[in-house]
């Protein structure tokens, strides 16, 4: 069976990727639309109408225009933007968080991919409140680096001009209002009661990310060790195809004591590391934000939705 599929938004980062990871499958048929028509909104409605999945690669608010363009009941839409991740109505597109998050996307028509540094923040701390390790109020900090290729294609352009300014040769703090985008998704879908304290930075090389949360232990909801967390994760995370939890830190995980944010690049996987010692205990995701962290994980949710293996076209 061959898949009408319209990008909406075909010329950014994320729909590049989107496309490039259909050029090798069969049972899609990309509707297309000449350069000069791709920010007509008739234009752009006749193809939203005419597919079964529209992908919306857009800003917040072409993306909600993109939904109100569509009238055909039968197209499903997978939106990669900011703009309906807490909308309760729309699946979040994060299957592996728990068996009631795949079968919504298995259901809906509508389903919001999420955030490239909430996935990995996400993926950390539902399972911690989840579990009842850690509490709905604990004060959470998080740190993470990205690499540029997450800032767009202006920001792109900046790190790739050969006479660029010489604070891109150096990891640079952004967000620092702490009002991030991703908030709001953060402390929604985690469960928590407040919104964490974020420190994201943009780095010099092109892509990968890691997302790191620290634990103290004597703020807790349970008395747990390194190991017992570390255990949790694996017990939540099992079976899961593209989420891995690594050996407790000093067992063998890596051969040097580092933890490399692009070691997952142009893949789908997101590693767990568990680290540290009972008192400060340390958890990192690290994925590709161009890969699980957007496009990959718009496509897991495409297969998804069409009852096909989530990792076809995927590494």
């Amino acid at each position: 069976m061959s898949y009408k599929v319209f990008i909406d938004g075909k010329e950014g980062t994320t729909g590049l990727k989107i496309f490039e990871r259909f050029e090798k499958r069969n049972d899609i048929e990309l509707l297309t639309l000449p350069e000069d028509k791709r920010k007509d909104s008739a234009e752009r409605a006749k193809m939203i109408n005419a597919s079964d999945y529209t992908f919306l690669c857009l800003p917040d608010q072409a993306a909600k225009e993109s939904v109100s363009l569509c009238t055909n009941p039968n197209t499903k839409i997978i939106d990669a933007s900011t703009a309906h991740r807490t909308n309760p109505e729309w699946a979040y597109g994060f299957p592996e968080l728990d068996k009631s998050f795949r079968e919504k996307i298995i259901s809906s028509k509508r389903t919001a991919v999420p955030g490239c540094y909430a996935s990995g923040f996400i993926a950390i701390a539902y399972p911690l409140v989840k579990s009842g390790i850690m509490g709905k109020d604990y004060p959470v900090v998080v740190h993470a680096v990205s690499g540029y290729s997450g800032a767009g294609k202006k920001a792109i352009a900046q790190y790739e001009d050969s006479n660029r300014n010489k604070e891109l040769d150096s990891p640079r703090l952004y967000a620092l209002t702490q009002e991030h985008k991703h908030l709001p998704e953060m402390k929604l879908i985690s469960g928590l009661e407040y919104e964490p304290i974020f420190n994201p930075y943009i780095c010099d090389y092109f892509q990968g990310m890691c997302v790191t949360v620290g634990l103290h232990s004597r703020l807790l909801a349970k008395k747990v060790s390194a190991k017992d967390v570390q255990e949790m994760f694996l017990s939540h995370y099992e079976g899961c195809n593209f989420v891995k939890v690594s050996n407790f830190m000093g067992e063998g995980v890596l051969t040097e004591p580092f933890i490399a944010s692009n070691t997952l690049a142009e893949t789908n996987k997101m590693q767990v590391f568990v680290y540290g010692n009972d008192e400060r205990i340390m958890i990192t995701t690290r994925f590709d934000n161009l890969g699980k962290g957007a496009s990959g994980a718009a496509v897991q949710c495409m297969n998804i939705m069409m009852g096909l293996d989530e990792t076809i076209g995927l590494l």
